[in-house]
């Protein structure tokens, strides 16, 4: 079987990439492939996580071994995608966020004497920078707050106890 994704940067603009690849294959031929069809050095520590119908991040499949998830060289995709789960968050380079959806279009047979895993369509430029993401935290800020006339050495006015522990 031969799984069809989509793969798009979490960006205002349309920045995309259609992969082949087997159902086969592991998670980690699905980050190298990823990583060639947008053009990264490599390198890097990434992830996939587990996604339902709103993008929320669910379970973790990782790089490297960190004793609390899968990891991408020792899990096939077709072990936990499928049908009914077609979503993942892909992230790339934990120092700059490139945050990628990844969703499983289409299942299909493999074409003869076609060698897997193929970039299918590219659609869109990588920008210098990955783009800067607004956290919840951020979002619950006041835009209002002006945080100049704090002064860090007056703890009385801080609002919290200084010897708290």
């Amino acid at each position: 079987m031969i799984y069809k994704f989509r793969v798009i940067l979490d960006a205002e603009e349309d920045i995309f990439r259609d992969i082949a690849i087997q159902a086969e294959a592991t998670f980690e031929d699905l980050h190298n492939t990823i990583v060639q069809a947008f053009g990264f050095a490599g390198g890097e520590m990434a992830s996939f996580y587990l996604s339902n119908e709103h993008w929320d991040q669910g379970e973790e499949i990782s790089l490297f071994e960190t004793g609390e998830s899968r990891i991408m060289e020792e899990t096939s995709l077709g072990s936990l995608l499928d049908e009914s789960q077609t979503r993942l968050l892909y992230v790339y380079d934990f120092l700059n966020m490139w945050t990628f959806f990844v969703e499983l279009a289409d299942i299909g047979e493999a074409e003869e004497n076609e060698g897997y895993p193929l970039l299918l369509f590219s659609h869109g430029q990588l920008p210098e920078s990955a783009p800067e993401k607004q956290f919840e935290a951020d979002e619950m800020l006041d835009e209002d707050f002006d945080d100049s006339d704090l002064d860090p050495e007056d703890y009385e006015n801080l609002g919290f106890d200084e010897n708290w522990n």
